[in-house]
């Protein structure tokens, strides 16, 4: 009970023979030493030597571990865990819940594992396609692993999406998630407190808005649909006072925004600054609108049929903006003059 892990390994190496026993490894100095551990070949590893160190990209959650160990007790290891080697050490790239319930079980001491060869980016990359099935990654996690390739590995958006088999759309929203989100945004999102999907609302809106986004949800406890409105509210409202009755009575806003209405006559500009107002309004929402679409699914979201169709609109668009644009900002500096 109380020797050491060299000791056990160094047992097992002369039960089977010193040739079999070196090449199955043992342990000095606590260092896991392998030789001739074929890709794809199974064997058993000690728990404690086992590397959890892409943890880090797997939520761990209380209730699957709960039942994991429920299975090993009941029924043993059913399927081997994934590893590759580091320095000789197997790190764990599958199996992080049979990891955690078994080290948590009395009388487990060892796991089956394969091993598969793999640099630092493939094992990312393993850990996406080998939780494919079963439980698969979610949004959060998806996010951290996009961007450790992306910071860390130094991959591009392109690239990533090339490695992980999805389109570089997916991938840019999954990096906005992690660093287009606001620091308290992102600490309710890996409490759980906030869903993925909101937070994927959240990260339309300039960091600046976004705590006040996200204050308003959970004080009107609004739902993800309900915060989607809310953001494109915010996105399309053209003055301060606009946004803060969005924000201070959110489904009052809703309400009015799908019946159709506008908001009363704004005592502080003339019949042709209402006016104007009214269209700048109903501008801008428009243009919020279209540019979440580009920015959230653009291509991804047409059929091959759509594009040829739609292909001369956006063009035109192109060119209606960069008017629009020009016409806008000369506009804004004649207001300015005296």
């Amino acid at each position: 009970m109380g020797r050491k892990v060299s000791d056990r390994w160094q047992d097992a190496a002369r039960s089977t023979g010193s040739r079999e026993g070196t090449r199955r490894g043992i342990v000095i100095g606590s260092r896991w030493i392998v030789s001739n551990w074929g890709t794809d070949e199974v064997r058993s590893l000690l728990l404690e030597e086992i590397d959890v160190r892409y943890g880090r990209y797997r939520l761990s959650v209380l209730e699957a571990d709960e039942a994991m160990g429920r299975s090993l007790r009941r029924y043993g290891q059913i399927a081997p865990v994934v590893v590759c080697l580091r320095e000789e050490v197997p790190v764990l790239i599958d199996g992080f819940k049979r990891v955690r319930s078994a080290r948590g079980l009395k009388g487990f001491s060892r796991l089956l594992a394969r091993r598969i060869e793999v640099d630092e980016r493939g094992a990312k990359a393993a850990m996406y396609g080998l939780n494919r099935t079963g439980r698969p990654f979610g949004e959060l996690e998806e996010a951290w692993l996009v961007q450790a390739l992306v910071r860390e590995d130094g991959l591009s958006q392109v690239e990533v999406a090339a490695l992980l088999g999805r389109h570089k759309s997916w991938v840019c929203r999954r990096l906005a998630m992690m660093e287009k989100l606001a620091p308290a945004a992102q600490e309710d999102l890996q409490l759980g407190l906030l869903s993925p999907t909101m937070a994927r609302q959240l990260t339309r809106l300039p960091a600046g808005n976004q705590e006040e986004a996200l204050a308003a949800a959970r004080s009107h406890s609004l739902t993800a649909a309900e915060l989607r409105g809310v953001v494109e509210l915010l996105l399309a409202s053209g003055t301060r006072e606009k946004m803060a009755f969005v924000l201070e009575r959110p489904r009052e806003a809703l309400r009015e925004a799908q019946a159709g209405e506008v908001r009363g006559w704004d005592p502080r500009l003339s019949v042709a600054g209402n006016r104007v107002g009214r269209h700048l309004a109903a501008l801008l929402d428009q243009l919020a609108r279209m540019t979440n679409w580009l920015r959230h699914h653009g291509r991804s979201d047409l059929a091959l049929c759509d594009r040829g169709v739609l292909e001369p609109s956006f063009v035109r668009l192109v060119g209606e903006a960069h008017t629009v644009a020009e016409l806008t900002e000369d506009f804004v500096q004649e207001i300015h003059l005296p």
